[in-house]
């Protein structure tokens, strides 16, 4: 489990680290509306029978995870490609739309503005209505059914069966895993799954996966700091209503007067072309994050640049990293952080004599 855990935080978290506000989160569960007892075998095989959902619903999300409130415009506000920092602090809440692999839609409600992202078939969409900015993309014809690199949801939120789907991946012997108390979450019965790290090293305390009793759906999912009792991280419906929406919900035409940035993407390869193969696949290995370590004191490290050019996250690096030996810290309850004065990126749910020391090894 910890290694997909890993490339998640830097990269959904670090887009939702890894994702205390209105938020309804989980309840006890009604004394009059029991499940059937089951084990944690039987509820991991409950999320596994559950199939693409079609819905619409209300997500709220909650970060305490330590990090600054960022600027929202002006200096050192979030430029495009570091907008997901900002998610990670303070209360979000997003509509929900889903009809199948290909048809999605996330809308996060800011303050006096909204930001969408939208899948319909093969064309992917994202628009800010803050400064009616869009971006379009045009998915190849062989990547229709690939819902995992190019879901439309997963650079602005991330939905609880997301994020289960990540976190259960695997369960190894260094987590225990157990069904707690049933508990309500969207006034639906759920049962509680909770994944606790053995190791004594980690950040993490647990991970609690609020799972429909009936679906198999994973309707929210919350992760405790070690040492605390109330989630560092939570992310849950508040409303949910299963069944396709209108599918007027998935087409989207730029407001008048909108900025619309084409977006190329590349076909992808299967690595079955004998002529020119060989040079992608091996710049592809030489770029992918080394792990060490094993279980919940994994370090992940990845190559000179990819914290991005420096024009683009240099003033939010300054306001959310402190100084630290050998580079710059971001340090929040779940997940440390280091970038490196040479360029890379250390990571990991651990503490950061133990970056420090995996760094020292390359």
């Amino acid at each position: 489990m910890t290694r997909t855990w890993l490339r998640w935080l830097p990269a959904a978290a670090v887009p939702a680290v890894i994702a205390a506000g209105a938020l309804a989160g989980s309840l006890p569960a009604s004394a009059g509306d029991p499940l059937p007892p089951k084990t944690p075998e039987q509820v991991l095989q409950l999320i596994a029978q559950h199939r693409e959902p079609a819905l619409s619903g209300t997500l709220e999300q909650s970060s305490a995870l330590g990090l600054p409130e960022l600027p929202k415009t002006g200096a050192g506000s979030a430029p495009s490609g570091t907008a997901w920092l900002e998610l990670l602090t303070g209360p979000h809440t997003a509509r929900v739309y889903r009809d199948g692999p290909d048809n999605a839609r996330v809308q996060v409600m800011d303050r006096l503005a909204e930001r969408n992202a939208i899948r319909h078939g093969n064309d992917v969409w994202f628009y800010n209505s803050k400064d009616n900015t869009a971006a379009h993309a045009q998915l190849p014809a062989n990547d229709a059914g690939d819902t995992g690199r190019h879901s439309a949801g997963s650079d602005v939120t991330a939905t609880p069966d997301q994020l289960a789907a990540m976190l259960l991946a695997k369960i190894e012997p260094g987590t225990d895993v157990a069904v707690g108390a049933d508990v309500q979450v969207a006034g639906r019965p759920a049962y509680n799954l909770v994944l606790t790290p053995k190791s004594d090293a980690t950040l993490v305390g647990s991970i609690a996966v609020a799972v429909d009793g009936q679906t198999g759906l994973p309707l929210g999912v919350e992760i405790k700091a070690r040492g605390q009792s109330d989630p560092a991280f939570r992310v849950a419906y508040t409303s949910l209503t299963l069944g396709a929406p209108d599918a007027s919900v998935f087409t989207f035409t730029p407001p008048p007067g909108a900025t619309v940035e084409e977006i190329p993407v590349k076909e992808h390869k299967h690595g079955n072309d004998a002529g020119n193969a060989t040079a992608p696949a091996a710049k592809d290995r030489a770029g992918k994050p080394a792990v060490t370590g094993s279980g919940w004191d994994s370090v992940v490290e990845f190559p000179a640049g990819t914290a991005g050019p420096a024009s683009d996250a240099t003033a939010l690096l300054e306001q959310a990293t402190v100084p630290v030996q050998g580079g710059r810290l971001l340090s929040t309850a779940l997940v440390n952080v280091l970038v490196l004065d040479d360029g890379r990126v250390v990571a990991g749910s651990v503490p950061l004599e133990r970056l420090q020391a995996a760094a020292a090894q390359k």
